[in-house]
């Protein structure tokens, strides 16, 4: 399974991402969700990606390729992020057909992915999209400025009640690792090590950039900070009137 979560605040844009996949039961692997398209000055763009693997690695293959050789459709093509958007649209729903075609072994196999796509060219503000396996995709708003995808359930809660579009941009990355932290406490199939990746409003570069395991002193901390605080939380609530 996979968890991701973008998150667009005033500030800029935050993508973190788990990195286990899964075959079967005792074929568990690491494999990297989040890409980056790093093109300073012009503009920073990030992609995540649930669903099959198969297919995302024909995708982000074949838009690297597409920039190489700047061919007519690239990600740098375009002026406007949603456009960028419909563009990785068709080459998701492509990419799926191909991998879904019987000489590559798949018939039958469900070759759908989901996206996130987020970053800020160049003139336009920074901006987050999801985009379905039809590659028809929707924004973030300023009333939910985050998107999921995988795994959300155990993750959204804090989400829903610390972002706002006023939020720090370290204040929600430290969320997003947190809700990353939650749901990999809560599901098996969601691991370490968790990509993390910072666009801040105006760089028109990949900001900051890291990556967090278990023996990470940072995830350590937080880890740690949270589920104390959390206790600490539940013990401070009002008393139920048989306590007083």
């Amino acid at each position: 399974m996979t968890y991701c979560v973008g998150i667009q605040v005033d500030q800029g844009l935050v993508f973190a991402a788990d990195t286990r996949t899964n075959a079967s039961l005792d074929d568990v692997r690491v494999h990297r969700k989040l890409h980056e398209f790093d093109f300073p000055g012009r503009a920073a763009l990030v992609i995540m990606a649930a669903g099959n693997l198969a297919t995302t690695q024909l995708l982000i293959s074949r838009l690297h390729r597409d920039v190489a050789e700047q061919r007519p459709d690239n990600l740098l093509a375009y002026r406007h992020l949603f456009e960028v958007a419909e563009y990785v649209g068709r080459v998701l729903v492509d990419s799926q057909v191909q991998c879904s075609h019987p000489e590559h072994g798949h018939d039958g196999v469900n070759t759908q992915a989901t996206l996130i796509l987020g970053g800020q060219i160049g003139g336009e503000h920074p901006g987050l999209y999801m985009i379905y396996p039809l590659g028809n995709a929707i924004a973030a708003s300023p009333e939910t400025p985050f998107l999921q995808i995988g795994e959300s359930k155990y993750g959204k809660p804090i989400l829903d009640r610390i972002l706002r579009p006023q939020t720090r941009l370290e204040d929600a990355a430290r969320t997003a690792i947190v809700s990353l932290d939650s749901t990999i406490r809560s599901n098996l199939s969601v691991g370490l090590p968790v990509d993390l990746v910072l666009i801040r409003a105006g760089d028109l570069r990949i900001s900051q950039r890291m990556r967090l395991a278990g023996d990470s002193p940072l995830y350590a901390q937080i880890h740690g900070s949270w589920s104390h605080k959390l206790e600490q939380a539940v013990a401070s609530l009002p008393a139920f009137p048989w306590e007083r």
